[in-house]
């Protein structure tokens, strides 16, 4: 099972304001051991939402909307994307983190999807055709 572990935005990563050499420290430590424990595929943190954009659909119709985003609880500041057993793993995982942001902070995770997950919807044929993009990316890393 894959986990999608998204770090919360506050107000001052929205800012811009970088996190300390100390936490720094901190996260690549933890991001060791769960290299180490063979569970992470990726992890990265994200610039501000004012150096962003949002695009919105409407049918055909495609808006462009350039940030800064209001609400910064709303937004993420950065992901781990984790690979282990159950959700309760994520969760174990995720509470051996060391505090992300200063003060209170939240770490949401969320289920990736998998094929065998879309049911009969997701054809032979479909699976196949994602297993071809997913050996071109493999490839292009």
């Amino acid at each position: 099972m894959r986990f999608m572990i998204l770090i919360k935005a506050d107000q001052k990563t929205e800012a811009g304001v970088l996190p300390s050499e100390a936490l720094l420290t901190e996260m690549q430590k933890y991001n060791e051991e769960l290299v180490k424990a063979g569970v992470l595929l990726a992890g990265e943190g994200l610039h501000p939402s004012s150096k962003g954009a949002r695009v919105t659909f409407s049918g055909d119709r495609r808006t462009v909307i350039d940030g800064p985003f209001t609400e910064a609880k709303e937004l993420i500041a950065g992901f781990w994307l984790l690979q282990v057993k159950s959700l309760d793993e994520a969760i174990e995982w995720v509470k051996r983190c060391p505090n992300p942001l200063d003060g209170e902070s939240e770490i949401e995770i969320r289920q990736v999807f998998e094929a065998e997950d879309f049911g009969a919807e997701f054809t032979p044929e479909l699976r196949e055709a994602e297993q071809r993009l997913r050996e071109q990316v493999a490839a292009q890393q």
